[in-house]
């Protein structure tokens, strides 16, 4: 049986997912810190805000729970909550999960996508998702590849050569077809891609997606770029 309580406000936090679908804003993750320690928040737990009563509520998540991360990437598709990559205390992570957010009986039940075709990204977080056309399409992040992994998409920050593990930032872009469970990685055919990034935002306006800011080392952007989604074509100002 499903179990949810309301509340006047939700817990506080960073690092977590927030989606709309519906009336409904739906928050999953991030973590809190306490007395400079940063502890990540249950797993298993969703909360969710009427927009219309003003009222929060958290519900018990069941099934094959993503582990409690922080920086993951939240996404919805037709009532379905997708969330990709993350940090937590083993590192950085690539795995896909989703989730069924239009549930009739108030269960919330986690799926962890393991059947698919393709190459996913690399592990890594604080990346951002357009959503176009049944499709996830990632861009950018921090994380990690191994040495046969490197690619002119990433800027290395930091190595560890006797693991052959780099550090940094990436400017990639992905997309997982939710139709087709598949993964591939666009062919970019033209335009400047931005500068490899975490931490920054995006949007979708008709078939462009929108990225705007970002951090590298120490350093906050202010640039704006856009991705035409039909075309993969990079235009930026």
């Amino acid at each position: 049986m499903a179990d949810s309580r309301p509340f006047c406000v939700a817990e506080e936090r960073s690092g977590h997912c927030a989606v709309v679908d519906g009336n409904c804003l739906y928050v999953w993750g991030g973590y809190v810190s306490i007395e400079d320690n940063e502890v990540y928040l249950p797993n298993d737990e969703i909360w969710t805000y009427d927009i219309d009563s003003g009222l929060w509520t958290m519900h018990l998540m069941e099934g094959e729970l993503p582990t409690s991360m922080s920086g993951s990437c939240g996404a919805c598709i037709h009532g379905k909550l997708y969330i990709f990559g993350g940090y937590d205390d083993k590192g950085y992570s690539n795995r896909l999960y989703f989730v069924n957010l239009r549930t009739r009986d108030g269960t919330y039940i986690w799926k962890k996508i393991t059947d698919f075709e393709g190459q996913p990204p690399t592990p890594r977080d604080k990346l951002s998702c357009w959503v176009y056309k049944d499709r996830l399409i990632y861009f950018g992040g921090y994380g990690c590849r191994r040495h046969s992994e490197l690619q002119d998409c990433f800027d290395v920050h930091d190595a560890s050569w006797e693991e052959q593990m780099f550090w940094g930032w990436h400017n990639d872009v992905h997309v997982f077809d939710t139709k087709t469970q598949s993964w591939f990685q666009p062919k970019i055919k033209g335009g400047v891609p931005p500068q490899p990034r975490a931490a920054h935002t995006c949007a979708v306006l008709g078939n462009k997606g929108y990225v705007f800011g970002g951090r590298v080392l120490q350093t906050r952007m202010n640039d704006l770029h856009y991705l035409n989604l039909d075309t993969w074509t990079w235009s930026g100002r």
